[in-house]
Formats: C-alpha cells, sequence, structure tokens
C-alpha cells in the first residue's frame, strides 16, 4: 500500500529533450509512410532567394523514410543547421564576455538601487523591453541565452523565483520576434518575398510590440508579486534548479570600465542594424561584429589572453547542449524533405483558409503560422516556405498582404517558446527549470497574447494596414 501511495505522488516525467525530439523524428518518419508525396514548384523571386509558387503543388512519387534514412536524415540536420549552430557558439561566447565583465550587473544594481519596495517589480517590464528591443531591430534569440542564469538568481534575490528570470529573457526574446518591425532574418524576409518595402508598416508593429509588452508584463508582475508575498505560491517552491540568488546584486560595481562595455554594447548593436539594412549583412558579418564587441569589451577591463580564452571555453561548454538540439531539431525538417511530405502538410493547411470569410481568414493564418512553427521553428525557413502561399493567398481573400506578414510574425515567434522543437527545452534547461513547470506558467499567458494578436489582426485587418 505504502509503495503503491508513493507511485501516486510522482507525476509522470518530462523525457529528455534528445529522447522528445527523437521521438518526434520517429513519427515524422511513420508519418511519411502515410501522408501522401506532393511538392510546390519553386523559383529565384527578385531578391535572389527560392521561393515557393503559390497555385503549383502537385503530387509526386512517394519517397517514404526508411530506418536507416532516418539516422542518415539526423546528420544531414546537423549539417543544414552548421550556419546557425557556429554562429551561435561565437555569439553566446561573445555576449559572456560582456556578461562577465559584471557591467550589465551593474546596470541592474544602479536600477535596484533606485527602485524600492514592490516598485522593484518594474525591472520586468523594463528589461523585457529593452530584450525586445534587441530581438526587434538585429534579431537576436540565442545569444540572449546567457543572459538567463544573470535574471535567475537576480529574481530569485529579490524574492521571486527562477520562472520570473526566465521570463524576463524568453519574454523579451519571443515577444521582440512577435512584434519586430525590422528583424532581418523574419520580417525582412517576409516583407521581401510578398513584395513589400522594407520595414513598412513599423509603426503598426512597434504598437503590436507594446501592445505584448504590456499583457505579459501584467501577467510576470503578478505572479512576482505573489511569490514575493508568499513562496510557497511558486510554482518551483523547494526545487533548486542550480543556480543560486545573487545576494551581492544591488552592490556591483558600475564604474568607467563597465560603462564603456555598456557603450562598446551599444556600438555594436548600432554597427548591426546599419549593415543589415544598408549592406545586408548575414550570419558571417554578424558573427564577426559579435566576435569584435566580446574581445573588446574584455580588453577594456585589461584581461589577460588566457582568462578570455577560458572564459570563451567555458561559454561554448554552456551552450553544447542547446547547439546539438539546434541540429537535431533540424533533422526533423530534413525527415520531412526527405518524405516529400512537408509541402503536403503546408498545402493541407492553407487549403481550408481559402473557403473563409476575410475576417476570420486572417485569424486563421495566424493558426497556421503558429502550428507551422512547430515544424519548422526557423523564421527564415518558414517564411522561405509559407509566404508565397499566404501572401497570393491573401490577395484572394482581400487581405492585405502586410496582414499576410503580421500573421506570420505573430506565429513565428512567440511559439518559439512554447514548442519543444523550438528553443524551449533549451532556455528551461539553462534556467534550471523543468519544462512541464514553465509550461503551466507560460501556456495561461500564451493564450493570453493570442488573443491580442487576434485583436491586433482585426485592427490591421479594419485600418487596412499597408
Amino acid at each position: 500500500m505504502a509503495e503503491t501511495l508513493v507511485k501516486k505522488k510522482n507525476p509522470l516525467k518530462m523525457p529528455h529533450i534528445y529522447v522528445l525530439l527523437m521521438a518526434i523524428i520517429a513519427v515524422c518518419t511513420i508519418l511519411t509512410w502515410i501522408l501522401p508525396a506532393g511538392e510546390f514548384e519553386r523559383a529565384v523571386n527578385d531578391a535572389g532567394r527560392e521561393v515557393v509558387v503559390a497555385n503549383t503543388y502537385h503530387a509526386v512519387e512517394s519517397s517514404p523514410v526508411g530506418l536507416f534514412q532516418m539516422f542518415r536524415c539526423i546528420y544531414n540536420g546537423f549539417i543544414d543547421a552548421g550556419g546557425v549552430v557556429f554562429f551561435v557558439f561565437i555569439a553566446y561566447a561573445s555576449i559572456g564576455l560582456i556578461i562577465s565583465t559584471g557591467a550589465f550587473n551593474g546596470l541592474v544594481a544602479g536600477l535596484l538601487r533606485v527602485l524600492k519596495g514592490k516598485s522593484r517589480a518594474m525591472i520586468i517590464p523594463i528589461f523585457i523591453s529593452l530584450i525586445g528591443a534587441a530581438s526587434s531591430t538585429i534579431g537576436v534569440f540565442e545569444e540572449m541565452f546567457p543572459f538567463i542564469p544573470i535574471f535567475v538568481g537576480i529574481a530569485i534575490a529579490m524574492g521571486y523565483d527562477a520562472i520570473v528570470g526566465l521570463a524576463i529573457v524568453a519574454l523579451g526574446t519571443g515577444l521582440g520576434y512577435s512584434g519586430a518591425f525590422m528583424n532581418p532574418f523574419t520580417v525582412g524576409m517576409a516583407q521581401s518575398i510578398a513584395g513589400l518595402p522594407a520595414m513598412s508598416g513599423a509603426y503598426f508593429r512597434i504598437f503590436c510590440h507594446i501592445c505584448m509588452i504590456v499583457v505579459a508584463s501584467i501577467y510576470t508582475i503578478r505572479y512576482a508579486l505573489k511569490i514575493q508575498a508568499d513562496p510557497s505560491k511558486s510554482l518551483v517552491y523547494g526545487v533548486t534548479g542550480g543556480i543560486e540568488a545573487d545576494e551581492n546584486v544591488e552592490n556591483h560595481a558600475f564604474g568607467i570600465r563597465e560603462k564603456l562595455v555598456l557603450l562598446v554594447l551599444l556600438a555594436g548593436i548600432v554597427a548591426i542594424v546599419y549593415g543589415t539594412k544598408v549592406y545586408g549583412w548575414y550570419f558571417e558579418e554578424l558573427a564577426a561584429v559579435f566576435l569584435i564587441m566580446g574581445l573588446v569589451s574584455a580588453a577594456i577591463m585589461g584581461w589577460s589572453p588566457n582568462k578570455i580564452a577560458d572564459l570563451i571555453a567555458k561559454s561554448f561548454s554552456d551552450i553544447a547542449m542547446a547547439c546539438m538540439m539546434i541540429g537535431l531539431a533540424r533533422g526533423i525538417l530534413m525527415v520531412l524533405q526527405a518524405g516529400n511530405i512537408i509541402d503536403t502538410v503546408v498545402y493541407g493547411l492553407s487549403v481550408p483558409l481559402s473557403f473563409m470569410p476575410r475576417w476570420l481568414a486572417g485569424e486563421a493564418m495566424l493558426v497556421v503560422q503558429t502550428l507551422l512553427n512547430f515544424l519548422i521553428p526557423s523564421g527564415s525557413g518558414q517564411a522561405v516556405v509559407s509566404m508565397p502561399i499566404m501572401a497570393p493567398l491573401s490577395d484572394l481573400l482581400s487581405i492585405p498582404r502586410q496582414v499576410a506578414v503580421l500573421a506570420f510574425q505573430f506565429g513565428d515567434g512567440l511559439s518559439n517558446i512554447l514548442w519543444p522543437t523550438a528553443l524551449t527545452p533549451v532556455v528551461c534547461g539553462i534556467a534550471g527549470v523543468k519544462i512541464e513547470k514553465w509550461w503551466k506558467w507560460f501556456v495561461p499567458l500564451f493564450g493570453m497574447l493570442l488573443l491580442t494578436q487576434m485583436a491586433l489582426i482585426a485592427i490591421a485587418l479594419a485600418v487596412g494596414l499597408s
């Protein structure tokens, strides 16, 4: 009887992320034997990108993926994601150098010395907004991972919990992508494919970003204040995730060197914004800028070459698991492509939209893009596959193409911290928060934000966003 009671008390545990991703790969492999194979024709657009040609879906010879080929697809996933993986390694290590200078801690300490009592919760919207601004402009996501342990330690020291610290960074990046007004990897590419001017509709996107930040901040602040008053209300009460409270949070130095480091970071962000907008910079150039920022910051602090190398090596070690997950998750896409069913899935999702009234089709586009991000968590990859279909479909439904782009970025951005095939397991692992605990906290907020996004799309349709 005692053993039975113990078993009942033990909840079902979430499988290791590698196990979960392998299970998804196996399911997708089985689907290649069930779903009909098909594909769209593709052509190179004016911007030099290969995109899907709308209304060209046709059946092709079935090519189900066998067991041995499935494992080949896993390897090919790592190769295909190589550019992203190595960019993440370099950018993460560079940001790690900047954080190690203590400049960011000094900035937080300065704010906390000004904010007292419950007003300290204002740190939540402030940094969600700052991180969101970086994601919205230069498209950083994985590069924000080093900030997670910093904010988790700060949140615990302030009487909150690890979920609050994780939320500041995860919501900042997720909402930054959802509300991006010039992110080159998502909005920039989607607008280019849709034939829209770069940065068009920017003011409305900024308005959308602010609305979502307000909703997310209120939800997070209410939770933070609740557990500050009663720690037992925390979803991770009594659970140690490996990150300790930063007890010295208010006493970090913020001298001339730390301020110079922040100026270097600001200059780097400006350079990235300018380079991506004017010269079309991508991973190669962005990685170079990140590396320069990190090394210049280390030089300002007067560190020896050996210390810099040790810190970079530690960052490589810390992010290795996340980078492995990026490659493994890309294996899902490789299986779907090998079985020629990914276009079938996209076509199947898009067909019902053509029979919907205008007002409903706009909302349905958001749902489709959110679901599609489960299979294609890459923002640029999702744009290349979905926008060539959604853009002409929006013409048929008398929906502005700008609204189709808006639905794409809404569906891509926020679900990156929801779906297990995206970056959710990574951020949870770094924060030491079990993914099921994060889902318990985040899913209600995701529902609220989804309703907010639907309302914003309705407004965009009403005003004829162009």
